[in-house]
């Protein structure tokens, strides 16, 4: 018989022998390697979903603090509106009526108040300025039958108060009151968003012109432009 060669041997017994497993050790630090890749995707989403909750809207419509603070902090403090009279100082209260006061900068911003004319100029009433003349606005406030309403006492209508009516109006329109006296009971028809701080002898210009028997002023008087300020 033949004795073979140590090489064959060596190749024959390589044959004979299974693959090698893995062994625990390796098991177990794969294991630990999953474990941290999972954790710091899981952190890496948490991240991302708080950070874009703090800038973002939530669905229902709402913000978290921060949003609100950032959003407050971009909005006017001041509005500047030039009459055919003179020009106004408006302060807008954008803390308590920041909606309002959003809607008034938007329709600002587009110019829908250029060339608005003040239609009804009621002494020591209101001044009513808007795009579409609808006597209704004010007349049925001088009547001389008053009714007994629950007042909004969180913005009293004082002297030379600006607002808009409650009203909503076709188109998405936006009208503008001007009170020349103090009139609470105007609080179930007028959202005030402001206060004018310059320009009351301004004001009484256009308070003093001669209107008809509708309160439309005989010689037109209306709004040229307005512009928006930031506190300095």
């Amino acid at each position: 018989m033949a004795r073979r060669k140590p090489q064959a041997l060596l190749l024959q017994s390589k044959k004979k022998k299974g693959p090698s497993g893995v062994s625990v050790p390796t098991i177990i630090v794969l294991v630990y390697i999953l474990i941290i890749v999972v954790m710091v995707f899981s952190l890496f989403s948490i991240y991302r979903y708080w950070s874009r909750r703090s800038i973002v809207q939530t669905p229902d419509g709402i913000s978290t603090n921060k949003a609100i603070e950032r959003k407050k902090s971009n909005i006017p403090n001041y509005s500047f509106i030039s009459t055919s009279k003179g020009l106004i100082t408006v302060e807008l209260y954008k803390d308590g009526c920041p909606d309002i006061v959003e809607k008034f900068i938007d329709f600002s911003q587009k110019g829908h108040f250029k060339g608005m004319k003040f239609t009804r100029v009621i002494k020591n009433f209101v001044i009513h300025g808007s795009k579409v003349d609808r006597p209704e606005a004010t007349e049925d406030w001088t009547s001389t039958e008053k009714h007994s309403i629950q007042l909004d006492t969180s913005l009293k209508h004082e002297v030379f108060m600006l607002g808009t009516s409650k009203v909503k109006h076709e188109g998405g329109g936006f009208d503008l009151f001007i009170t020349t006296a103090p009139i609470p009971d105007l609080n179930d028809k007028i959202n005030v968003f402001g206060r004018i701080i310059e320009g009351e002898d301004v004001m009484q210009e256009i308070k003093k012109v001669d209107t008809d028997d509708h309160y439309r002023p005989k010689t037109p008087v209306q709004i040229n432009e307005v512009t928006l300020k930031h506190k300095s």
